[in-house]
């Protein structure tokens, strides 16, 4: 009679741990998409409310011609932003692929609305650019 101690079992190859370098671009972005999206819903909030805070006027902007149109759009960037970025905390597969959509939507809905307050909305937009990198410098890596 043989023992199974003399033989050596077989282990289940472990999944590949993530990197910290993965997981701490995924969570810097996730908390950089959260702050966009509080910084999209202020804005459209002060587009809807105090539209004489704006450097322009409403006709001289591109696509709307009023405040009113982008302070809803900028809200509604904002709130799906803002889920995005925990979805994305939470390690949730698509989470990947809305952020890089959402980014690049925010990115030239700033770019779009520049005219209105330029230091402003060119932070927002080097915000997103950062957003984009630290979510696709790994893409190919797993997310669990």
């Amino acid at each position: 009679m043989t023992s199974d101690t003399t033989r050596p079992q077989r282990q289940e190859p472990d999944e590949r741990p993530a990197s910290p370098l993965w997981t701490g671009m995924l969570g810097f972005a996730s908390i950089m998409l959260l702050l966009l999206g509080g910084f999209h819903a202020l804005g459209g909030f002060i587009a809807l409310l105090e539209n004489r805070v704006y450097d322009v006027n409403a006709s001289d902007l591109l696509l709307f011609q009023s405040y009113r149109g982008w302070g809803i759009a900028h809200i509604a960037v904002g709130v799906l932003a803002f889920m995005t970025g925990i979805a994305l905390f939470y390690r949730k597969p698509w989470s990947r692929v809305a952020t890089i959509v959402l980014a690049s939507l925010s990115a030239l809905m700033n770019l779009t609305f520049l005219s209105a307050s330029p230091v402003w909305y060119g932070l927002l937009i080097v915000l997103d650019i950062l957003v984009l990198y630290a979510v696709t410098v790994h893409f190919d890596d797993e997310l669990d």
